[in-house]
């Protein structure tokens, strides 16, 4: 059966990178009807906190990526690796180093002076002196020093290295807690995860895994490397450029299920599909179709998925996810028309749903005109024409139909353009120029409330 995993460590949020990892090795599992299991990395004490844990719990929450097993944490497993680790001293696959910080840098500068690459020189793997007293020895693995780790990477292909280029790495630190590479070969065994789908940043940790793997006698998964996320300027994805929490994005207005489909897109395609369901994403999905090139971050792109998708969203359910900005930006959403027919007018024309709702607010608050504004559109002429356009929209009835035509009308027999008229109109009544047109606006603000809007600018503006 396929079962993939995903690992992070609790140091920070659940960022892009992580999530598109995480939607993969859930996406493999479901498409081969297997388990996705959920792993928390937690051996970093000093880094790892309970709220960069749970901000990784409501990432997968909020993307919809459940698992069906876990969250396991590894710092609850910590008797399981001791008992693995004495296994492998028994079998003299592992021995205690007592080297001191201090050896081991001084081992790191003579090498450097040498030109030779930094590494363990393997002095306690076989030696026979006593062990100096009150040092606390770290455990090490006894790394083959001849011959190849090779494997095929799903989407890397083959990668071979010499056993000469790994050194004997540390298996359990002298506080007893396991390292990295160590805990995770214990947990991907005892999980039986049969593929190892993570970021290429820990291609270089693989050779080794798999040297431990082979010591315990174990199947080794098939292992996938993903290409890292490159901002949109080709350089490491920095905050400015999405390398924020997965949370942040809810915050800022985005569909779960439109960025779950842009992260699937970023360096994975089906065709040149662009907008798919995520049983479209099951079905396609596959390993081989995964970029073996870097993928680059793009907001614009991420913008125009989202807006399709706001575009066919439910306008109940929109206007839900809306109320939160309205309330935050001080609107009174009982003090205003039905806000699923807002958004329905809107939706159209905005990228997020924090737009939506800032594009919404003068439906609720009255909106005071810039200075600009006012000197722009504000005179006696625009005085003299809306008093007497304000005198023909009292005597219609309010509809959408019925304020187009009258507005029409007032600008014809005015011998002027649409926009003379319809500007300045807009502007008293929404105090911005960009709406959508301004009858759909008139008929769902009310005529009372319109008519009062008008009518304070006009008192306003001296003759």
């Amino acid at each position: 059966m396929v079962r993939t995993r995903f690992a992070p460590s609790p140091t920070g949020y659940l960022h892009i990178g992580g999530a598109r990892t995480a939607l993969f090795s859930w996406a493999f599992a479901r498409k081969h009807g297997g388990k996705f299991i959920l792993r928390i990395e937690d051996t970093d004490q000093e880094r790892s906190t309970q709220q960069s844990t749970q901000a990784i719990l409501d990432g997968m929450a909020w993307l919809d990526l459940d698992y069906d097993e876990g969250p396991f944490y590894q710092m609850q497993r910590l008797q399981r690796y001791h008992d693995v680790a004495e296994q492998l001293l028994r079998n003299n696959q592992a021995y205690y180093c007592y080297a001191t910080k201090e050896e081991l840098d001084e081992m790191r500068e003579r090498q450097l002076a040498a030109g030779l690459k930094p590494r363990y020189d393997g002095r306690w793997r076989d030696s026979k002196q006593t062990p100096p007293a009150g040092v606390k020895p770290v455990l090490r693995f006894k790394n083959p020093l001849e011959g190849y780790v090779t494997f095929n990477d799903l989407i890397k292909g083959r990668i071979s290295v010499a056993n000469q280029e790994l050194d004997d790495l540390v298996l359990l630190r002298g506080d007893g807690i396991p390292t990295y590479n160590f805990s995770v070969v214990v947990d991907d065994l005892d999980m039986q995860i049969s593929h190892v789908i993570r970021g290429d940043d820990h291609v270089n940790n693989t050779p080794r895994q798999i040297n431990i793997l082979k010591a315990l006698d174990a199947t080794l998964p098939d292992y996938a490397h993903v290409p890292m996320i490159l901002g949109a300027n080709g350089e490491r994805l920095s905050k400015r450029h999405g390398a924020v929490s997965v949370m942040q994005y809810q915050d800022d207005g985005y569909l779960p299920e439109a960025l779950v489909n842009y992260l699937a897109r970023l360096g994975w395609s089906h065709g040149d599909e662009e907008i798919f369901s995520r049983e479209d994403l099951i079905n396609w999905f596959d390993l081989s179709s995964i970029s073996r090139s870097p993928a680059k971050f793009n907001p614009e792109k991420l913008h125009w998925i989202n807006q399709q998708y706001l575009k066919k969203t439910d306008n109940t359910a929109l206007a839900k996810l809306v109320v939160p900005y309205l309330k935050k930006d001080e609107c009174n959403i009982a003090n205003g028309p039905d806000l699923s027919c807002v958004v329905n007018l809107l939706k159209e024309r905005v990228n997020t749903i924090e737009e939506l709702a800032d594009a919404s607010v003068y439906f609720y608050r009255q909106l005071e005109p810039s200075d600009e504004l006012k000197d722009q559109y504000f005179n006696k002429t625009s005085k003299k024409l809306l008093t007497e356009l304000t005198q023909n929209l009292e005597t219609i009835e309010w509809n959408r139909e019925s304020i187009h035509e009258a507005i029409k009308t007032f600008a014809k027999n005015q011998n002027l353009k649409l926009p003379q008229v319809a500007m300045p109109l807009r502007v008293m009544v929404t105090g911005e120029v960009h709406t959508p047109s301004i009858d759909a606006v008139l008929e769902l603000l009310g005529k009372d409330k319109a008519m009062l809007r008008i009518h304070q600018h006009l008192n306003t503006i001296v003759d």
